[in-house]
């Protein structure tokens, strides 16, 4: 070969072996970093833990007063107003009570018709009758002693032969009928009503009281007092308004004894519990906060709307009259909290089966570690075993790759 030909061959073949090195380095890092796998990591550390469910409940009094009209009448008037404090026994609605004081009259003239029956029953008749009687009797009783007189004095006769036998007879037989008609009288003004008759005047007598004791409260009931101290929170009628028998006037309640029934979705019944802390918030106050706690824990699942749900009792506990009735509100109740304890993001825990376990980061590698947990919440879980402090564990992968025991990783902020 001439040196010409070599001179033009030597700038090829540099090309060739550069480029041959620069293959073999590109190939060589590739080879180098193809499993490692870009990471986000948490440290485990101490934080408190509060677990939690929220739902909505209807605020409702604890004491309550519902007036109600006793029967079908007008509102006359109206004496307090929506938000105003009453005391017990203050008036609070008077109804127009021509109706009531009827029928109270006409009750109180048949307690008196009764009265009178029953004791004319007891003491043998009217007093009209009983002097009837009593002077009939007196009339019988002359007759008889009459009758004893002549009797003595014909068979006085009799003995002297003034008189015959025939006339003793029949003055004998004008006694025995006068002594009859004593008797009869006697009978009459003692015994002339029969037990089951007394026991009839007695329930009736019986039955007009009860009649004028409803017919009392039924007018009690048209000038409507209040039977607690409260706050008026509801007039659902007016001045002049026409209502049936039953229809609700007004309602009084303590705003500073209430409570809430709220409605737990049934996945969430087991956790809940007598005496657990709830927070109330309304919508209607925000930035606003109450307190309470589980009064009555769900016994059983009922449906509410398209639900199944466990009705729960909360009572608020700082009550101030700002919290209406029939608002309603969402409740959000503390199931379990734990105060400095080790944690780590939920994300980072990993469950198969009955076990959990978590990739703690380690030289640049994954080593699956199984762990204990405690408190679980919506974004942390508290670990009770398997970890310390100082360890790091893996949350994802940047490019959603799944993780894997020994795995190369690279973290990544």
């Amino acid at each position: 070969m001439s040196p010409t030909e070599t001179s033009r061959r030597s700038p090829a073949l540099l090309i060739g072996i550069l480029l041959a090195v620069v293959l073999s380095i590109f190939f060589a890092v590739k080879t180098f970093t193809r499993d490692l796998v870009e990471i986000r990591v948490a440290e485990v550390n101490h934080q408190n833990l509060i677990s939690s469910v929220s739902t909505n409940g209807k605020v409702e009094p604890i004491e309550e007063f519902q007036a109600h009209a006793s029967g079908p009448g007008v509102v006359q008037k109206i004496h307090v107003s929506v938000g105003q404090k009453v005391a017990v026994g203050q008036l609070l609605i008077k109804m127009d009570d021509a109706d009531a004081a009827a029928k109270l009259a006409s009750a109180t003239s048949g307690v008196r018709t009764a009265e009178v029956a029953a004791q004319d029953i007891q003491q043998g008749g009217s007093q009209d009758e009983r002097l009837s009687f009593a002077s009939e009797l007196n009339r019988a009783q002359l007759q008889k002693r009459q009758a004893e007189a002549d009797l003595a004095a014909l068979k006085q006769l009799q003995l002297k032969g003034a008189a015959s036998a025939a006339e003793v007879a029949a003055a004998e037989q004008r006694l025995q009928a006068a002594t009859a008609t004593v008797q009869s009288n006697l009978q009459r003004s003692t015994g002339r009503y029969s037990p089951a008759e007394h026991a009839r005047a007695n329930a009736q007598l019986a039955d007009a009281q009860a009649a004028l004791a409803a017919a009392h409260t039924a007018y009690d009931n048209v000038n409507i007092h209040s039977p607690i101290a409260g706050t008026v929170y509801s007039i659902p009628v007016s001045e002049y308004d026409f209502v049936p028998a039953g229809e609700d006037l007004l309602d009084v309640a303590n705003l500073n004894r209430i409570q809430v029934r709220a409605y737990f979705d049934e996945p969430e019944i087991g956790k809940l519990a007598v005496g657990q802390a709830v927070k109330i918030v309304w919508d209607a106050r925000p930035g606003q906060l109450w307190h309470g706690h589980i009064e009555r824990a769900p016994t059983t699942v009922i449906t509410y709307g398209t639900r199944n749900v466990g009705e729960c009792i909360v009572t608020v506990d700082d009550a101030r009259g700002n919290l209406l009735p029939n608002t309603n509100v969402t409740v959000t109740v503390t199931t379990s909290q734990a105060f400095n304890v080790l944690s780590i993001p939920r994300e980072a825990l990993h469950t198969e089966g009955q076990s959990n376990y978590v990739f703690r980061v380690i030289a640049g590698k994954l080593i699956r570690t199984p762990v204990q947990v405690g408190v679980v919440n919506l974004t942390r879980v508290e670990i009770t075993g398997g970890l310390t402090e100082k360890d790091t564990v893996a949350l994802s992968s940047i490019n959603s790759r799944d993780l894997s025991n020994g795995l190369a990783v690279k973290i990544v902020e």
